[in-house]
């Protein structure tokens, strides 16, 4: 991943990016998870405890799921009605029902949140900070409660 690339981007969507979500990338941009749940303190669309995260975009734009692909951010806030949060940089099982967002509203590092369709948009907390996210994500094989 070279440094151009990464600043296009970033200037293409607005924001910086966290340094750990380049740092990732780096190592493996974008793709599956191995680990693909993390927990909630309150009920989802998806399960009582926790929500289900199939991929993270990749930094780039060749992919139609990188973070300017052609299922860009802007793609979830128009075509599907999603709040102008930040960035849509993972998505969930539920095919396009809920997503994972960086939510740039506040000053300093984006928080990551869930936002779910199916309750009118709401906006869950998941982590403070995108590493935090990362480390937070727990395999799957302890949750069997979905909604």
């Amino acid at each position: 991943m070279d440094h151009a690339l990464v600043a296009s981007v970033e200037a293409e969507l607005g924001v910086q990016l966290p340094a750990a979500y380049v740092e990732l990338a780096r190592l493996h941009n974008g793709g599956y998870l191995a680990r693909t749940s993390h927990p909630v303190e309150s009920p989802t669309s998806w399960a009582e405890d926790h929500v289900g995260v199939t991929s993270i975009f990749a930094i780039g734009r060749t992919a139609d799921e990188s973070l300017c692909g052609s299922l860009k951010s802007k793609f979830w806030v128009d075509e599907w009605g999603y709040p102008d949060i930040g960035i849509y940089f993972a998505d969930c099982p539920s095919a396009g029902h809920d997503m994972i967002a960086l939510d740039y509203r506040s000053p300093g590092e984006p928080r990551v949140v869930h936002v779910d369709q199916e309750v009118d948009y709401r906006i869950t907390n998941l982590a403070p900070t995108f590493a935090a996210f990362i480390t937070g994500l727990v395999d799957d094989s302890g949750y069997g409660n979905e909604l």
